[in-house]
């Protein structure tokens, strides 16, 4: 576990230089990377056709390698990077861009000899200066957009990068105050709770949600950064129309309704719910593998009609604090995942258009 302040600040800027290390180490320096900063059992957990690994072996062969092939000058570009712990865990997350040249062909899609954004949400625990665990949530969705595909129906919010925090503070090296960071991560809950209470099937719609108590928790200019597929949206308004309605409309009453009880067995052997909740000054972080369990009882979402199955959701969330309330709110997401639960495999549904008809 990592004492308040000054050394787990220390901590940090460790980990952070090792991560930018290893985005940038030649091919034959990766698996060294690895092992200088990863535990050799290390449970890896990323997005889909990533997904989940175990050992260094092939997270060096399956992962880093494949990728630094592709885009051999690669760096990293954090935009936050905070810590903390939770249930005698301790963690560092963090948002942010890997940045390189598209050279290679990279799980298929095609290469384009351009700059690509590959946008992250990580999460990591640490045990005796050693990362156990890794969560890492890359848009692929977003590298496939990039390269000139966009194989799903339109995003309601905007396509684009994720800016870093308006503040302009989100690498959190400095010790910070533990009473402002539980506030932090107090009123991100409080927020939680009010999405989990509300009820969807009184037929309020649109007005319902612009009206409910999640209202006392977000700032007037309030950003909502959506991964790709969904994309970004402004103000409360923006998130309410370009996601949150359609989003509740194909998974009404996720925690109230009965829907609990029904996809019981499905939490049962999946585990899931938080696994992080932390909070860092004016930063907090939740996430969840998954995070999400909820039935697809309605259409729309993500351009797809109902499937009634039970769907989950590998998803992390940033928060920025400010001036009392949510500010922006920045959502890793696997889409690709999500989409594969409910019929659509889109690395299938592309290879023609990937190949180019060759």
């Amino acid at each position: 576990m990592l004492p308040p302040n000054s050394t787990r600040a220390a901590e940090k800027i460790r980990i952070h230089a090792a991560l930018s290390r290893l985005a940038e180490a030649k091919p034959g320096d990766i698996f060294a990377q690895l092992t200088d900063m990863f535990s050799p059992d290390l449970q890896w957990r990323s997005s889909h056709p990533l997904n989940e690994m175990r050992g260094l072996a092939d997270v060096n062969d399956k992962v880093w390698q494949p990728l630094k092939e592709a885009f051999p000058d690669m760096e990293r570009r954090d935009a936050i990077f905070v810590a903390g712990e939770y249930e005698g865990r301790t963690y560092i997350a963090a948002v942010g861009h890997y940045c390189g040249t598209f050279r290679k062909n990279w799980l298929t899609i095609p290469a384009t000899g351009r700059p690509v954004w590959i946008r992250y949400g990580e999460v990591y625990e640490l045990r005796d200066g050693l990362i156990v665990q890794a969560n890492c949530l890359w848009d692929i969705l977003d590298v496939i957009r990039q390269a000139g595909f966009w194989p799903i129906a339109p995003s309601l919010g905007t396509e684009g990068m994720w800016p870093g925090p308006f503040t302009g503070d989100g690498l959190v090296f400095h010790e910070t105050d533990e009473i402002q960071s539980a506030k932090s991560l107090a009123q991100t809950l409080a927020m939680h709770k009010t999405l989990g209470d509300y009820n969807d099937l009184t037929g309020a719609g649109r007005d319902g949600l612009l009206a409910m108590p999640q209202k006392e928790h977000w700032h007037p200019k309030m950003m909502w950064y959506g991964p790709s597929g969904i994309g970004t949206t402004r103000s409360l308004q923006g998130f309410v129309d370009y996601h949150q309605l359609p989003f509740r409309i194909a998974f009404p009453n996720r925690k109230g309704g009965g829907q609990w009880d029904e996809i019981a067995a499905e939490k049962a052997k999946l585990g899931g719910g938080h696994y992080i909740r932390i909070g860092d000054g004016a930063y907090s972080v939740t996430g969840g593998w998954p995070s999400v369990f909820a039935l697809h009882k309605g259409g729309g979402f993500l351009g797809q009609g109902p499937t009634g199955k039970v769907v989950t959701m590998r998803v992390m969330d940033f928060y920025l604090h400010h001036e009392g309330l949510i500010r922006e709110n920045w959502i890793p997401l696997d889409i690709l995942d999500v989409l594969m639960q409910m019929g659509v495999d889109v690395f299938d549904r592309m290879q023609s258009h990937f190949r180019r008809g060759i």
